[in-house]
Order: C-alpha cells, then structure tokens, then sequence
C-alpha cells in the first residue's frame, strides 16, 4: 500500500488555479469530513490562485502549492479550536512561520483535525471525528496532527504543518506512509500555535518525500524575536549522503513492538537497508532513552499542557474530550517540588546519555512499534497511545531532532517507517541519511574533485551548517565527502576565537583520536584567497584520513592548545557544538 501524496514536481507542473481545484477534487473524492476542521471557501481559494499566476512565480520558492495546517496553529480569516468547540477563537493574523510560507507562495487551503488540545498519539480524541486512515480505514491515523498526515497522503495537500511535543508529527506520517520532519525545537517559530508544552513543542511538517519536506522547512524557518524558544540554527535541507556514518539502534533484548511481529521483522529489514546505504549500526542501550520518555507524561511536564488550557480545566472541564481531561487532569498533584525533582532528573540522564550520542551520527528507531484499529485503541486508549510513544517521547526532551521517512514493506502490506534522530542543528544531515533510505539506495557517487582543484578538509566552523561555510559556498566550492582523519589526533575548543573554532593538533601514535572532516574542492585562486584570510594559531597542513588518503586541512599550532579544552573524545566540533558546552 502507498500513499496518494504527490511531490512537489507533480504540483509544480499545473498552474496555482489547477493545483488549487485538484486539491478540492481530492477532498471531495476521500469523502472524509473529519479531516477538516474547517475548510477555506473553495472560490475564495481560487480567487488566491489566479492572483498568484498573474503576479507569476518570481520570488515566490513555493509558488501555487496548496497546504493544510493543523487546527491548533493559527490563520488570518479562519478561527482556531485546537479541536475543542468551546476554545474556538476568530484570528486576525496568521502564525510566523505560515506567514512565511504564505509570502513564499502556498495557499493555505483549511484547518485540520487533532487529538484535541495536541494530547495524544492516536488521532482518535477529537469531537469533531476520527479522520479515515490513508491506507486503512479501519486503523486509527495517527495523532495528534491526525487531519494533516492523512491530507497530505490522500493528495489534497502537497503539504501540511502539524505539531510535535511527544512524536505528533511522526506518529500519523508512519500510519499514512508519508514523512514527517520534526524539527529542532525553536527551528520554525511557535508564534501563533497554542502550546501543549510550550518548551518542548514545535511546529512540524508533512510531505510525500524527504526533499519536500525539507524544502518547506528551510522556507518557513526563521528567527523569531517574540518567540523566547527560537533560536538560529543551521539552514534545514538536505545533506549529501557520506560514505559511512554511524547509527545507533537499541540492544536486541530492548526494542519493544507489543506483540506486533509484522513490526519487528520490518524494522530489522529496514537496518538492513540503512547498512546498505554505508550505515554502521551500533546496538546501544536505551534504557536511559526510555528513562527520559517516562518523564513527558509520568513527571510534571503534564502540568504544562494544564498551564495551556488552565482556564477550561478549571471552569468548564466537561467541554473536554473525557481522555484529554483525564490526562491533563493528572497535573492538579504536582508540586514545585516534584518539578524540580524531574529537572534534576532529566539533566542527569542528558549528561548520562551525552557520551553514547556523541559517538554516533544518528539513531534509528521503528517510527510506529505497533499498528493499532480505531477499534483497539477505543477499547484500552491510554496503554496504547503510551506503547506508540516508546521511541518518540525522548526526542523533545532531549534536544533532539528527528524525521520519518517510509523504508521498506510489512508483511500485510502497510509501509514501514524508520525514524532518525540526531543533535539539534542536524536535521539537514537526517534529511540527507532519510533521503537515500526513501530511495532505496545509495545516491550516485560523490562528485568527483573538478580537474585542478585543490582538495581542503574542514574541521571546525567551515563544515556545511556552521558559521563560516559560506566562506566556502561563495568561492563555488564543491563538496565532495565526509569522512575521518586517523587516529593521531587531537581536537581542542580554542580560546576567544568568535564564532567559536576548534584545533586540529597531530599527536604520536597512540594518543589519538579519529576526528570527523569534510572534504571540498576549491579552484587554485579560491583556494588562494581562502588560506589568506585564515587567522593564527590556524594554518593550513597535510592531514592523513582514514581511507588511507591525504589532504590539505587545519591545522593548529601547538602553544594555542596548551590552555584549551580537550574536545577530542566528541570525535567531532560538530558533536561539541549539539552538546552546547561551547
């Protein structure tokens, strides 16, 4: 079974007015009132389209494409209810981060439905109907951002934004065989969302392929000075695909699926792809993971999604779906102590858990450990929706980013989905790992280095994302691939350099790490130019790298480091940098 999505190429092939009506068209066809909460007027919306292609595409990167967004996110001209009648509320101006898709060329075509309130995984809280299963009706969609996955893969969207605390915006992409691209929290600004808990939501997106949805994310990020959990980081899109990188994956004994054995023999097969790609799965414990995912609803977290709604709780608790108020309701307990409790609790396990993901490029989890009926999770609603939350709650709590991306097949048809995670700032190198597993394969090689360049390894503040890679991008360098020096050196974080720079110092053997590199090709004039700006103690030497090669790269003096911090057990600056101890 597939989703009906279509990519972006699809939608870019018609004109706004005929990209507008066959969204319409698909809307009419699934039959489906509770995808919808509320639906923009379709003249009105065509009336928008026709602007748009006389004004034509200049300037406008998603020119003409129809998207939803999820009902607790707000538009100007359609009223928000996060799914709850009494909550509804006219809105004059459209949240940050759809403004920006709007100026970018989207048309907002409607709201769509959720767990209300954003509290649940399964997509059946909702007064306002259960929206059909793309691929199976009689299987709940996914929540919360239920509405916006399921439009998105019957093709009335060729995007959709939806919300993530606890795997909102990954649960409902694996039951509908789409992907959803959970941002680093404050990546895409929160302003004009209502908040489930404020400081580990945000804003998430739908799309048929790994390149869409990316694509749609590096349009709407941006720093948002009203919104105190943004914050700038590296341009989201996708990443060349390097040659081996490595994953971590949990031990055997501890990969949880409920019975599910169509699950558990997919996602094996689904490792087995990801080793094909050049993957070197690490089995890890994850314990400390799952220690983490109790706190979201066993610790005071819950009282934030009580703080978001306290005046309805308080004075109209029956207006609630009777499962979000049971939820929600489980905050009136906690005290200021046990939050303090659960913040100390969390900040030991993220130094616990620190080591092993600074080893690691990624890690790989099933997206959905379990497949559920609308029937089964009706009949035991919160056991179920916990199990669905085993590799998904950790990820906001930790700082973390993440996608799903559709890999391989189950046994009765339904597609399987790995989830990848990594440090926030990362989700261009997650989309890069998610794309070549979406394809099946690895992309063609590698460019080749142009013919009389000069092959420079980067280490530090140049590698793609950071700071100063520009100053490689803006001399037409071309990556060509990451990979690891030997193991005869030290990385260190140098004092007072702004933006903050590591060093790259050549040790006696035995005393080494393996520090991660990139690889760019520069012409002889670049290359010329890019040495005479580089500042002391920095200079440029030979550098031996793993695959038995070696390149001009960074290197550091040796008297700079005798007061700087030994980074070298991160195995790299980019590693340091998610860790935040710069």
């Amino acid at each position: 079974m597939r989703s009906n999505g279509r990519p972006f190429s699809w939608w870019r092939s018609l004109s706004a007015v005929e990209a507008v009506r066959q969204a319409y068209d698909a809307i009419r066809a699934a039959n489906d009132p509770a995808i919808f909460i509320a639906l923009k007027d379709e003249e009105a919306a065509l009336a928008e389209a026709a602007a748009l292609d006389a004004a034509g595409p200049e300037g406008k990167p998603l020119f003409g494409l129809p998207f939803a967004v999820k009902d607790n996110i707000d538009v100007a001209g359609m009223p928000t209810t996060a799914a709850c009648p009494d909550f509804a509320h006219d809105v004059e101006t459209s949240a940050f981060t759809v403004a920006r898709l709007e100026e970018a060329g989207a048309i907002c075509i409607g709201k769509t439905n959720l767990d209300q309130f954003a509290t649940g995984l399964v997509g059946v809280r909702s007064p306002y109907g259960v929206p059909k299963n793309a691929l199976d009706p009689a299987l709940i969609p996914g929540g919360s951002s239920s509405g916006s996955a399921v439009a998105v893969a019957i093709g009335a969207a060729a995007f959709s934004l939806g919300t993530d605390t606890a795997g909102s915006g990954r649960i409902p992409a694996g039951m509908n065989g789409i992907v959803g691209l959970k941002p680093s929290v404050g990546l895409l600004s929160a302003t004009g969302m209502v908040p489930a808990c404020r400081t580990l939501d945000t804003i998430s997106v739908f799309a048929p392929t790994v390149a869409d949805a990316a694509e749609a994310t590096a349009v709407a990020q941006g720093y948002d000075a009203a919104d105190f959990m943004s914050r700038t980081l590296p341009s989201a899109g996708v990443l060349p695909l390097p040659p081996h990188f490595t994953v971590g994956v949990p031990l055997p004994e501890q990969r949880q699926f409920f019975g599910d054995a169509k699950s558990q023999a997919a996602f094996e097969a689904d490792l087995e792809t990801l080793a094909g790609l050049g993957a070197i799965i690490r089995e890890i414990d994850f314990e400390p993971l799952h220690a983490v995912a109790r706190l979201l609803y066993e610790g005071p977290w819950v009282a934030e999604r009580y703080h978001a709604i306290r005046e309805i709780i308080e004075t109209r608790p029956d207006v609630l779906h009777p499962v979000t108020r049971k939820i929600i309701g489980g905050a009136d307990g906690i005290t200021a102590v046990d939050t303090f409790d659960a913040i100390y609790k969390l900040q030991t396990l993220k130094r616990a858990v620190q080591p092993t993901l600074a080893g690691l490029d990624c890690l790989a989890a099933p997206t959905v450990p379990a497949v559920y009926t609308v029937a089964e999770v009706e009949a035991d609603p919160v056991q179920l929706n916990s199990n669905l939350g085993t590799y998904t709650n950790f990820v906001n709590l930790l700082d973390l980013a993440a996608i799903s991306v559709p890999v391989g097949t189950r046994a009765d048809g339904l597609p399987s989905s790995l989830t990848l995670i990594g440090p926030a700032g990362s989700d261009a190198r997650l989309a890069g790992y998610a794309a070549a597993l979406e394809a099946g394969a690895r992309p063609e090689a590698v460019p080749a280095a142009p013919e009389g360049s000069i092959t420079l390894a980067v280490v530090g503040a140049h590698l793609s994302g950071m700071p100063l890679n520009h100053e490689l991008t803006d001399r037409n360098a071309v990556f060509l691939r990451a990979l690891t020096t030997t193991a005869d050196y030290r990385l260190y974080a140098l004092d007072g350099t702004v933006p903050p720079k590591p060093g790259l110092l050549r040790v006696e053997a035995g005393t080494g790490e393996t520090i991660a590199i990139e690889l760019w090709a520069l012409s002889p004039e670049a290359f010329g130019t890019f040495v005479a700006n580089i500042p002391a103690p920095l200079g440029i030497g030979t550098l031996a790298l793993e695959d038995g090669s070696s390149a001009k790269g960074f290197l550091v003096e040796a008297e700079a480091v005798k007061t700087a911090r030994d980074i070298s057990s991160y195995g790299s600056w980019r590693a340091f940098i998610a860790d935040g101890a710069s």
